[in-house]
């Protein structure tokens, strides 16, 4: 993967909140468990389960150590500017610049969807804990999407945790978790997690599950076209390359947090019924799928049996 050093990137796609972004007191987005859902994919959807998910959150693995991170209030639009030649050494620029591919791509693709025309949204950086429109959350719960409010909410130093408790340590794997969390975005907008609640399930095929793996396809679909993106110019690419080596670290990702592959590591036992985002090799299968055709029109996993 290589980021184009001429980009000129929008800043206006991202809110570096810093400390500021929360309140205190640490309270993490209330994560489903094995059952009491209410017949409602609100409680998953509407406080969107963080990237691990199924009661697995990084405060269960980390005793709730947010991992370090930089601290907030530096000038993104100064700091990322494409005069400081050292702006992609910096995780706020480096993520910025996949956050602006992502939805240059949406901003193309989801008209072909049939549902007008696509409605940008932000991404927050935060750290330590962050009020959204979902209630208070904190490091713990990895990145989510908040869908009362439309907004990308990550502390970047889950990458950390990422890459050192999990094994994920590729570069390309912070492109796949925005690109993941914008899929779900994209539900939001199309209205696939309101349809999803009607006919919710338990266990491993439940509407949770479907909803994940349909986010983690649209993930791959981006990654194909990932390099046709365009800078706020609308001249110079964003990305001037991606390769197969970046798409299978975007697999390994997949595969370190499989619903399965987090229950095992964390000591307990492999149990469906609590699964949320999917198994390991469904993750990785629903990726390439989005990435080998290149069409979210191939995302259907309400439309299968066979997740």
């Amino acid at each position: 993967m290589e980021l184009n050093e001429r980009a000129e990137l929008d800043t206006s796609q991202v809110n570096d909140l810093g400390r500021g972004g929360g309140s205190g007191g640490g309270i993490g987005i209330p994560l489903p468990g094995g059952g009491g859902r209410g017949g409602l994919i609100g409680i998953v959807v509407a406080v969107l389960v963080a990237l691990l998910g199924g009661g697995f959150g990084l405060n269960a693995m980390t005793n709730g150590d947010d991992g370090g991170g930089q601290a907030g209030g530096t000038d993104l639009e100064q700091q990322c500017s494409r005069d400081n030649a050292q702006r992609f050494d910096d995780v706020r620029c480096r993520n910025l610049l996949y956050v602006n591919s992502i939805q240059g791509y949406w901003q193309q693709e989801y008209p072909n969807l049939g549902n007008g025309r696509y409605e940008s949204t932000d991404t927050n950086y935060f750290q330590s804990a962050v009020n959204t429109g979902c209630g208070q959350a904190d490091s713990g719960v990895g990145p989510f999407y908040c869908p009362a409010d439309r907004q990308v909410y990550i502390d970047l130093s889950f990458y950390n945790e990422l890459a050192s408790r999990f094994g994920a340590k590729g570069e390309f794997a912070a492109p796949y978790v925005l690109a993941h969390e914008y899929g779900h975005h994209i539900q939001n907008l199309l209205g696939t997690n309101e349809r999803a609640g009607q006919g919710e399930q338990s266990g491993p095929r439940s509407a949770s599950v479907r909803l994940e793996l349909q986010a983690d396809c649209y993930a791959g679909a981006w990654a194909k076209h990932a390099t046709e993106s365009k800078d706020k110019s609308g001249q110079e690419p964003l990305f001037t390359s991606v390769t197969p080596s970046d798409i299978s670290e975007a697999v390994e990702t997949a595969e370190a947090i499989g619903d399965d592959t987090i229950q095992q590591r964390s000591g307990g036992r492999i149990n469906p019924d609590q699964f949320t985002h999917g198994t390991s090799e469904q993750r990785q299968r629903w990726f390439r799928q989005g990435y080998d055709r290149g069409d979210p029109k191939v995302c259907d996993t309400f439309g299968t049996d066979q997740l």
